[in-house]
């Protein structure tokens, strides 16, 4: 298969970008609402537990409409953040990352969620009579033994990032250089008469980079939770 041209690896390095900064802004409040789901009880907690899931149900269009209409420049969150800020986020390289990131946010909270349970209370118990105090406890115990989850977790939404089309297009738009990551490059292919080389060299990338980045996320669990066992 031919190497990539120039154009394509932009693509791909925009990708990688993108998913990147997607895990960056969304892995504190990711773990900060699954230690809620988890540990919290208050009402509503049900309510949060769906609207955190919903992006996985809906369509991504739909995601990337309500992004639109909260963050757009008439939006009522983008509108004072292009005022006051001079910040615009749609049809940019950081409303790409900011839609990743919403979609890829219930794949952190489920993962890292899934570790805080398997977290035994009877270590934390333990730490609280010796006299550690609820952040001592949590750096020192739960963080350690919640690690896996939230590795995995990370490295999950990484892969899921990298293959992120229908909020990505409908908030940020299909500008190459700026918002066009390796999934609107394989459509912007197909739709191009002859492109067909072009899209079967990016998917073929795109496959290579979600297996790369799955067989990570099982492999750093695996590793971490045989740590932990040793421990």
């Amino acid at each position: 298969m031919p190497g990539l041209t120039a154009e394509e690896w932009g693509a791909v390095a925009l990708s990688l970008e993108v998913a990147t900064r997607s895990v960056l802004v969304s892995l504190v409040p990711a773990v900060a609402v699954a230690w809620l789901l988890a540990r919290g009880r208050f009402p509503g907690r049900m309510l949060l537990d769906a609207l955190v899931h919903l992006p996985l149900v809906v369509p991504p269009v739909v995601v990337g409409w309500g992004l639109l209409m909260l963050f757009g420049v008439r939006g009522p969150i983008g509108a004072p953040l292009d005022a006051w800020f001079g910040v615009r986020l749609v049809f940019t390289t950081e409303g790409a990352a900011l839609a990743t990131a919403v979609m890829s946010f219930p794949l952190i909270v489920r993962a890292v969620r899934l570790g805080l349970e398997a977290v035994d209370p009877g270590l934390e118990a333990a730490a609280r009579t010796l006299g550690a105090g609820p952040v001592d406890r949590f750096v020192t115990v739960t963080l350690p033994l919640m690690s896996p989850g939230i590795l995995a977790g990370a490295v999950t939404a990484f892969a899921a990032g990298l293959g992120e089309f229908g909020a990505v297009i409908t908030f940020a738009s299909n500008i190459p250089g700026e918002t066009q990551t390796l999934p609107l490059a394989i459509y912007s292919a197909t739709q191009t008469p002859g492109g067909e080389a072009v899209a079967a060299r990016l998917a073929f990338v795109s496959f290579g980079l979600a297996m790369a980045g799955l067989l990570l996320a099982e492999a750093i669990a695996r590793r971490m939770g045989r740590l932990l066992g040793r421990a």
